[in-house]
């Protein structure tokens, strides 16, 4: 069986097992539509699922996942916008009243900015939204230490530029939307939250 194969096997599970076990809350959300309270953007990574993370339920978190869980800063043209596009209607047409920045341990996309990856690449073009909060980072410190480093001021730049959105930043200036930034350690199943006073993290227990 390949891994292809395991998707369709694991569909198969999900329709006999939980769909059936939930599926009042299925049709509830499939008759009334969806109405999160809270937002998460989140990485790509596979390891780092926010709805396992969370142990949520269908229909009660609103995710965006993109490389390196980034924000880009509020800038309109007639470009593509994927983020900013799910964050507009998480904010404005979902009306959430949280947004959780979520980043995580080893990630890939944390990597292609402190190798400075300027190749030309989509990749390279997305992380370079970190490269004034790379300039920040000890080079002095270990490999290691400069990727935790830059994962964590991602999620204090990423939060910076949420604001830069007007509708954003209308609604935490009514009280109506907070903002919230958190790391999960992929090894360990920590989960770290950022206090908004200090931007230090500390470990929910």
């Amino acid at each position: 069986m390949d891994d292809f194969d395991n998707l369709i096997t694991g569909y198969r599970r999900f329709r006999t097992g939980r769909f059936t076990q939930q599926n009042a809350l299925y049709k509830r959300l499939a008759d009334l539509g969806q109405s999160p309270r809270v937002m998460v953007i989140a990485c790509c990574d596979s390891r780092a699922d926010p709805a396992l993370i969370f142990d949520t339920a269908p229909g009660e978190i609103f995710v965006v996942r993109n490389v390196a869980n980034l924000v880009p800063p509020y800038s309109p043209s007639d470009k593509f916008h994927g983020t900013s596009a799910a964050l507009e209607f998480g904010v404005t047409g979902l009306e959430v009243s949280h947004i959780l920045v979520l980043g995580h341990a080893r990630c890939g996309g944390i990597e292609a900015s402190l190798s400075r990856q300027e190749d030309g690449s989509f990749i390279g073009r997305w992380v370079s939204i970190l490269d004034e909060t790379r300039q920040s980072i000890d080079p002095t410190t270990s490999h290691e230490k400069q990727c935790v480093s830059l994962e964590l001021a991602g999620i204090g730049q990423s939060l910076k530029n949420l604001v830069t959105f007007p509708f954003v930043a209308e609604r935490v200036a009514a009280g109506t939307l907070s903002l919230h930034g958190g790391y999960f350690d992929i090894a360990t199943g920590m989960l770290n939250m950022r206090d908004p006073e200090n931007g230090m993290f500390a470990e929910i227990k």
